[in-house]
């Protein structure tokens, strides 16, 4: 076949972890082999792929796929994602008309797709293989929309906290949501291959087994895993049964393989390379200068480092109707409490060693890089009430917007109050403490310009976040592949705000339940600024396994792993390739 080989990797706009580890992968082939030409196409920002960019990855933006509406990072609105759905697939035939001819026009040898339906429908209309590289799929996302857990909102705190206008939760029937679903599953079983990710949920447009609708794989009332999906995800890949392909057009030549999965290591972008990275001593200190962090907090032995990874955050100052800071309890969330399949009943009141079998054979085999064993914590059974928060609402001018615009917002989109002093205990467990928020372009309010209240900082808008993850003590964010992938890789505990409507956070957490430390912290104590004490119980947990990650790091002990996993990943699907196409050549001659 020819040489160099030519790749189109469809990457969704929808999220952080899609782009991160698109980035990483297409990095990971380039190292691989550096005269292919890999081209991403994506509605996310060209910036967001810069450290592949910056090997010689070519960017095109294109909308390739719809948008779960979420009016906050955890929540989703179940009927305006819809709406965003039927409007996507309204122009679905022309938007895969202009993907056919483009693949054409750049003479490309494969289709990769993170989870961008579309991408895998246009390569089997060009005659192209296609391979699906994520660790779920939209039609299950979109499917889960019916299920009868209702996501409720907890009852306001004041007129502050209204997040999204309290609008309220209900299912959508199967029977609105089938034939919408069906277009996109109809798409992934276009793909030839899968690379099953870590973290991963069924993919029934590849195994037959569990099939859609998604929620018939949970329990409704816990909104829990089945045991038996879990049995299934944590099965190896090649004893499923899997769907058959689907053909080529008569114009094309007939496809040469069967449809196949591959188990992937974890995907998941590096710290930058140099000489002094971010755990030596002289990098740490640069890195914190660079965030306005002063010198004297630099020391990892005298000072803890929380990391606030959300946007769209305007932290709201109590009013005296609210009662003190103490004394008075927040409403415990709502949502009900997670009664676990038997595979994570590790989960209790206390820390345990996990039980839960990794997601993957490529899993169990990776060697951890500390002592301490990984836990995963259901949320706390109730916090104090220390502030109020609102998420801000993510409708500007009837416009909708997905969760990675909040990731860059402008200056006019986010501001921060001032936060009182009194309330910095809620915030942060002591005076050792501080913390680094991201997403945030200034502090205070109708365009003030205040500063940070003491102990807080506000990253860059474009920092490195591997960086920063890295030199982390704790990560308070959402639960989602980007953020939970560099929390594992740099041993950074974790304390998440769940998305409960979204169906991929269960393989996540059960990648956090296997590989790291995990707490859950309700989404009312999110909001009202109790966070300390899930923060300290966090780091209490992962603490040992940070300081095993630093003090090798600063040996450049298996500082290499990732890359190479990764090039072995890399080199195992350009082999697929290269054979496929051989494969049809000789069928030619």
């Amino acid at each position: 076949m020819k040489e160099p080989l030519v790749f189109a990797y469809y990457c969704s706009g929808h999220g952080y972890g899609h782009a991160t580890r698109v980035s990483a992968f297409a990095r990971h082939f380039l190292n691989f082999d550096s005269r292919m030409t890999i081209h991403i196409v994506s509605s996310a920002p060209k910036h967001v792929f810069n450290d592949s960019i910056s090997l010689g990855v070519l960017y095109r933006f294109a909308e390739i796929d719809p948008v779960i509406v979420q009016p906050v990072a955890y929540r989703v609105d179940r009927h305006r994602s819809v709406e965003a759905l039927r409007s996507f697939l309204a122009r679905k035939e022309s938007l895969l008309e202009q993907e056919r001819q483009w693949l054409f026009d750049i003479e490309a040898d494969c289709v990769l797709s993170d989870a961008a339906f579309l991408g895998c429908l246009a390569a089997n209309a060009t005659g192209l293989p296609s391979i699906l590289i994520s660790n779920f799929t939209f039609d299950s996302v979109y499917s889960f929309l019916s299920t009868k857990f209702v996501d409720q909102v907890d009852a306001p705190l004041g007129d502050e906290l209204s997040i999204d206008n309290h609008t309220p939760d209900y299912p959508i029937s199967d029977e609105e949501l089938k034939p919408l679903v069906q277009q996109i599953y109809y798409g992934y079983r276009c793909a030839d291959l899968l690379v099953r990710l870590p973290g991963c949920i069924p993919i029934p447009s590849f195994s037959t087994s569990p099939s859609l609708p998604a929620p018939r794989w949970t329990n409704q009332g816990s909104n829990t895993l089945l045991d038996e999906i879990v049995a299934h995800l944590v099965q190896k890949p090649t004893t499923h049964v899997l769907h058959s392909s689907i053909p080529f057009a008569d114009s094309h030549p007939k496809k040469p393989f069967a449809r196949s999965i591959i188990q992937a290591p974890l995907l998941v972008r590096g710290i930058s390379k140099g000489p002094d990275t971010v755990y030596s001593p002289i990098g740490r200190s640069r890195f914190l200068s660079s965030l306005g962090v002063p010198e004297h907090l630099h020391n990892p032995d005298e000072t803890k480092i929380l990391i606030v990874s959300f946007g769209g955050q305007v932290f709201q100052k109590p009013t005296s109707s609210r009662g003190s800071s103490t004394g008075h309890s927040s409403p415990r969330c709502k949502t009900p409490q997670i009664d676990p399949p038997a595979e994570l009943r590790q989960i209790s009141d206390s820390p345990r060693t996990s039980k839960i079998r990794p997601c993957s054979d490529a899993l169990s085999k990776m060697n951890t890089l500390y002592s301490a064993p990984p836990v995963i914590k259901p949320e706390p059974s109730h916090m104090s009430c220390a502030m109020l928060t609102k998420t801000e609402f993510c409708f500007k001018n009837n416009i909708t917007r997905s969760y990675l615009d909040t990731l860059v917002p402008s200056a006019s989109d986010i501001m921060l109050d001032h936060v009182v002093d009194d309330f910095d205990t809620r915030l942060l467990p002591d005076s050792s403490w501080i913390a680094i928020v991201c997403g945030v372009s200034k502090w205070g309010q109708d365009g003030s310009d205040e500063k940070p209240p003491d102990r807080f900082f506000v990253a860059p808008k474009y920092v490195y976040m591997p960086d920063l993850t890295a030199v982390a003590d704790v990560l308070l964010g959402k639960l989602g592949y980007g953020t939970v992938s560099e929390c594992v890789d740099s041993c950074t505990p974790f304390v998440y705000v769940a998305r409960p409507l979204f169906v991929e956070e269960h393989g996540l957490k059960l990648l956090l339940a296997r590989e790291g430390v995990g707490i859950e912290l309700p989404r009312v104590s999110y909001e009202a600024g109790d966070w300390a004490s899930a923060v300290e119980e966090a780091w209490s947990l992962g603490r040992n396994a940070k300081a095993e990650m630093r003090r090798k790091a600063r040996l450049g002990v298996d500082m290499n792993k990732r890359d190479k996993e990764g090039a072995l990943l890399a080199g195992q699907v350009t082999d697929w390739v290269r054979t496929w196409h051989d494969s049809i050549a000789s069928e030619i001659r």
